[in-house]
């Protein structure tokens, strides 16, 4: 048990802001409040510089050399990284995969709604899988399955681009439809 307790403590403290002083160089580059550079200094220095104006010194990029550290409110500074993180993620639209099923006997009145369904969630931004189901000795004629399904892809070849082409999977054949890029 002793020889775990260190694992978490260092697990826990590198999971942690690199701020004040956790911060651990020798030597660290300094950028102010305002944008100016102060120079390199050492991290005593400079956090004794952030002390002054009742600020927190902050590692910005550890990948630097020397490592760069800003003077900055840590508090503000999370905040407004939260407030673009939820910002960001309204904005972000995550594609579903809609799946329209059919038979390879299918009418032509169905298959227009299966037509007419595959557009609407094209135009709402998700992808499409086209099935094809089988039953008993129909998987003879998987040649019309896939003939029908790349009628479908012509069909919808305005709005659509076909991201995997058909192919047979146990008693179904599928064929994947990503919208197209404007």
């Amino acid at each position: 048990m002793s020889t775990r307790a260190p694992l978490i403590e260092k697990k826990q403290n590198r999971d942690l802001p690199q701020i004040n002083e956790r911060i651990r160089f020798p030597k660290i580059r300094v950028i102010d409040t305002d944008g100016a550079q102060l120079g390199i200094l050492t991290p005593r220095e400079a956090l004794q510089i952030a002390e002054e104006k009742e600020l927190d010194l902050v590692l910005v990029s550890d990948k630097a050399d020397p490592p760069v550290c800003r003077i900055m409110d840590y508090g503000k500074f999370k905040f407004e990284q939260e407030k673009k993180a939820r910002e960001a993620k309204k904005k972000q639209h995550t594609s579903d995969v809609k799946e329209v099923k059919m038979r390879y006997k299918i009418e032509e009145h169905d298959y227009n709604v299966r037509i007419n369904q595959a557009e609407r969630f094209l135009k709402a931004g998700d992808k499409v899988k086209a099935t094809i189901m089988f039953r008993g000795r129909e998987i003879q004629h998987s040649d019309l399955a896939e003939t029908l399904l790349m009628r479908m892809a012509k069909d919808l070849q305005e709005m659509a681009e076909v991201q995997q082409f058909p192919k047979k999977e146990g008693r179904n054949m599928m064929m994947l439809l990503a919208p197209k890029k404007a």
